[in-house]
């Protein structure tokens, strides 16, 4: 029995897809994530379905398959009351510059979407994103990464491989 209950960035899905497992070489891969995507432990946004929608390729045509898929819809008032709060971070910390509050502030970019969510509803979440590492307020980012956000909101952050051990998700 699985604690955890997980958001899936689109990175989850796309690196995968790109550079791991490839539907024709393995497609038990996709075939035991389909499962895993339905349980009530697991969750992908509207804006991480939106941004796979857009590849226009296979990824694409195996997402928009799955029946029953429950997409958690950002306009949920703990999610939007979470999303505020991580922007009006990046704007007010000395150590990101105002080219980060403009990018994640475009409505399509899943980042921010994705930790006011995690943060709301008490989910891990599971992207291939690394930490920028130390940033200093001498010469602030204009790359905010989610980990690093992440943690101002006390989102655990983990990546797939570990997803797939909970999820008891094999190579095959």
């Amino acid at each position: 029995m699985v604690d955890e209950k997980f958001l899936l960035d689109a990175n989850s899905f796309i690196t995968p897809y790109q550079q791991y497992y490839p539907f024709d070489l393995t497609p038990g891969f996709w075939n035991q994530l389909k499962p895993a995507l339905l349980k009530d432990s697991v969750y992908v946004m509207d804006v991480v379905k939106n941004e796979i929608e857009k590849g226009g390729d296979s990824l694409t045509e195996w997402i928009t398959s799955i029946d029953g898929l429950e997409v958690l819809d950002r306009r949920d008032q703990t999610i939007l009351a979470n999303y505020g709060a991580v922007l009006k971070f990046l704007q007010e910390s000395p150590l990101y510059n105002d080219k980060a509050l403009r990018f994640w502030s475009d409505a399509n970019v899943a980042d921010p979407w994705l930790i006011a969510a995690a943060s709301a509803k008490e989910y891990t979440l599971v992207t291939f994103e690394q930490s920028a590492g130390k940033i200093v307020p001498t010469s602030p980012s204009g790359k905010p990464k989610i980990p690093d956000i992440a943690r101002e909101f006390n989102v655990k952050c983990v990546n797939l491989f570990y997803f797939m051990n909970e999820m008891n998700i094999k190579w095959m």
